[in-house]
């Protein structure tokens, strides 16, 4: 948890201080003036001699002028000073002053000002252009930063707005966003080859590589490098070191992207290997003989066969490191200078790899607008989008980039789905597969992670809102009420899918949960004569059609009148049923925010100053 001081200059900076206090657990807030709620010091001078370096963050409530002569003694460089930020006792402005990108002073500024209802006052100008933040990517998505140049004049270059090429050799979470925010004056390549760099007067790759060109080069190196190594027993620290950097330079390969190594387990205790992964601060991963032995090899050896009873080591350890049966390096076989051997292969994360990929995503209960941020990030770089129209509103559709291949598979069969979806995995194309609600309730994925398996089609699944959430919003409720109910059952009833014995509905009942019950308007009466065994006739019933969707329809009573409910509003599919006393009640409270009651981020407690 990072440090927070707040230093008012007045009355009114105390009270507003003690106010923005609640926006960062266990920070300290001084003054000069005399308040029970504030840490008296001498000055604010003395207290900053003392405990400038000892904190993150430097909250200033007064004048600006007061602010900058206070710290200006003690400012070293942006790598190393503290976030410091600047607010008026009137909470009209929160400025940044110091360390806006890496100290996250911008951020923060953001934070206190949104919390105050103030005026945020920023002047980066990269935040300014709305542009990426090149010092504090490689932070943000667990890059490493390497310029070919002073980082300062890089970040000059861009911010200008001077035509800049991003090589994007992975993929992953960071270069999504990239992707997403791309500025009008960058261009994205996939390929190094298809740069023409005299176009361009910066290159900022993210990649596992190192580039060389007569312009700039940015690179933000993505530890996805695993590197499997076999060797003589006792081979020089150094000599290892030295031939293991000559390998990757040799293949343009960076160390800053190695992940991890790789050996037999006979091998756990190798010094040379031990050094180097403490050097390069990446774990040492050792796999017994009948591990390696899983893999189908590029260059199997008897020799080593006959020696350790495993074909390979080094590329075996590296397919097993990145579950990726492609290598980048395959096999070689080093000799150092004291005669001693080694070998070692090189392969990329599997997850990092650009190839096709089916997701398969939660749409939400209806409402287009309560897909996941993730969700509507795939829909909206997605190749191939399949969605059921019955069940998915087309205005999820209508995230879709122009050339994506949008179709209702509502009139398709399973299979002629899956072909579709094999011609562009084939293409390597990301495929977005909308499901309704959440996927792992009644989605009927199984099947198709069946065929996706049997195929060795990769996917994922990205969860969602499911009716029943949105249900007890739509009934502002709350399904769990404390002291009241404090579980909530997802069921359907027994139609012409039957049942398991120990999951009939009567049986169910019998822990007057909360109930949602999912496919079941067509037997109403059997479902209300089942609940009525152990639950109340008079509790609560809830009838829900097409849930959040424009047409929403919402039916509220009794149990023993569900059947007529249903009957009588002729509703049949797409009909979910809440049963319990959770509906609609409001009186019993929670302990979470009751004033006794303590946790870590209200513990009561504030630091010392020193």
């Amino acid at each position: 948890m990072s440090k927070t001081v707040i230093i008012a200059s007045t009355d009114r900076g105390v009270a507003l201080g003690n106010r923005i206090r609640t926006e960062f657990p266990k920070s300290l807030l001084v003054s000069t003036r005399p308040h029970e709620q504030a840490t008296q010091i001498d000055s604010i001078a003395a207290f900053l001699e003392n405990n400038f370096s000892a904190f993150d963050t430097l909250i200033f409530v007064g004048a600006l002028g007061i602010c900058v002569r206070s710290i200006a003694p003690y400012l070293q460089d942006k790598q190393s000073d503290p976030a410091v930020i600047n607010m008026d006792d009137h909470s009209r402005f929160v400025q940044a002053v110091v360390s806006g990108h890496v100290g996250g002073a911008n951020d923060i500024t953001r934070k206190v000002a949104a919390a105050i209802g103030a005026q945020a006052v920023i002047t980066t100008s990269s935040d300014l252009q709305e542009l990426w933040a090149l010092d504090t990517l490689a932070k943000e998505f667990g890059w490493k930063a390497t310029p070919s140049a002073d980082m300062n004049a890089l970040i000059s270059l861009f911010v200008n707005n001077k035509r800049t090429a991003l090589l994007l050799d992975i993929k992953d979470k960071g270069t999504a966003w990239l992707e997403k925010h791309l500025p009008a004056f960058v261009d994205v390549y996939y390929d190094f080859d298809q740069i023409a760099p005299s176009q361009y007067e910066l290159l900022i790759a993210v990649t596992y590589k190192t580039y060389t060109l007569n312009i700039p080069v940015l690179h933000f190196h993505v530890p996805v490098l695993h590197v499997g190594m076999g060797c003589s027993r006792d081979i020089e620290t150094d000599q290892l070191e030295t031939s293991v950097y000559e390998q990757l330079a040799a293949q343009q390969l960076s160390p800053a992207a190695i992940k991890a190594i790789g050996s037999i387990d006979v091998k756990h205790d190798e010094t040379a290997f031990i050094a180097l992964a403490e050097k390069l601060q990446v774990p040492f991963i050792t796999y017994t003989a009948e591990e390696l032995n899983t893999q189908q090899v590029v260059n199997p050896s008897e020799v080593v066969m006959s020696k350790l009873g495993v074909h390979s080591v080094s590329e075996a350890s590296a397919m097993l490191l990145s579950r990726n049966q492609e290598l980048l390096l395959e096999k070689q076989k080093i000799t150092v200078p004291s005669g001693k051997k080694h070998t070692i292969a090189i392969a990329l994360d599997s997850e990092v790899v650009r190839k096709a990929v089916v997701a398969i995503v939660g749409a939400g209960p209806g409402d287009a607008e309560l897909i996941s941020l993730k969700g509507k990030q795939l829909v909206e770089t997605a190749d191939l989008i399949l969605y059921a129209g019955s069940l998915i509103p087309e205005e999820i559709t209508h995230y879709a980039k122009k050339e994506a291949i949008v179709r209702n598979s509502a009139s398709m069969t399973l299979e002629e789905q899956i072909g579709l979806m094999e011609e562009h995995y084939a293409k390597g194309h990301l495929i977005v597969r909308l499901q309704s609600g959440d996927p792992s309730i009644y989605g009927a994925i199984q099947e198709q992670m069946t065929i996706f398996d049997e195929k060795g089609m990769d996917y994922y699944i990205v969860p969602g809102i499911s009716s029943f959430q949105a249900a007890a919003a739509s009934l502002k409720s709350e399904f769990t009420i404390p002291e009241v109910v404090q579980s909530i059952i997802l069921t359907r009833g027994a139609g012409k899918t039957p049942l398991p014995e120990n999951e009939k509905l009567n049986e169910m009942a019998k822990h007057k949960a909360t109930m949602c019950i999912f496919l079941s308007a067509t037997i109403a009466k059997s479902v209300q004569e089942q609940l009525l065994e152990h639950y109340e006739p008079e509790t609560p019933v809830a009838v829900l059609y097409r849930v959040s969707w424009k047409d929403e329809e919402i039916y509220t009573g009794q149990l023993k009148d569900l059947a007529q409910i249903v009957r009588e509003n002729k509703l049949t599919l797409t009909t979910l049923v809440i049963v319990g006393v959770a509906i609609g009640a409001r009186k019993n409270r929670s302990h979470l925010y009751s004033p006794e009651w303590k946790h870590t981020f209200r513990t009561g407690k504030a630091l010392k100053a020193k």
